[in-house]
């Protein structure tokens, strides 16, 4: 962790106990790392909003899968770019939904546009992208961070 900076704040009375209240419904240790975490959250959703800079989202759907090709044209659309598509996980949810979580790394722009592709096929219920953060390089081998560890595809 870097060297900490300190500085204050001047907030409204009523602000701040709406923010102390969100302190401990978020259950956080301090005002600070809440403060730490929605900075945070606000600089990695300006970045996910600049269309070239990498970062990491998730695009969780829920579609039909008795609608007819529903479930080939989604694998389709996902195998149609190898290089945001990281990874996916798929629910059964009932006898007629399922859910499916991709992992998506890439341009702002690019993933915003992918997920759109993906939520707009008829069969597809509900679609949310969730940013997760920006990502160092985007194409999904760089890990910069202090510790070394194995990387599972590469020997």
């Amino acid at each position: 962790m870097s060297d900490l900076s300190r500085f204050s704040v001047s907030l409204e009375a009523d602000l701040l106990e709406a923010f102390d209240t969100y302190v401990r419904d978020g259950a956080f240790a301090t005002r600070s790392e809440a403060i730490r975490q929605l900075l945070r959250q606000t600089l990695t959703r300006d970045a996910f909003e600049g269309d070239a800079t990498p970062v990491t989202a998730t695009l969780t759907i829920v579609y039909d899968h008795h609608r007819p090709h529903l479930v080939e044209k989604l694998l389709e659309l996902q195998h149609q770019h190898p290089g945001q598509v990281v990874a996916s996980m798929h629910v059964h949810l009932d006898r007629d939904r399922c859910l499916e979580v991709i992992v998506l790394r890439g341009a702002g722009g690019d993933l915003r546009k992918l997920a759109a592709a993906l939520r707009g096929l008829k069969g597809v219920h509900t679609g949310e992208l969730t940013l997760a953060g920006s990502s160092a390089g985007g194409d999904g081998h760089d890990h910069p961070h202090p510790h070394d560890h194995p990387h599972p595809h590469h020997p």
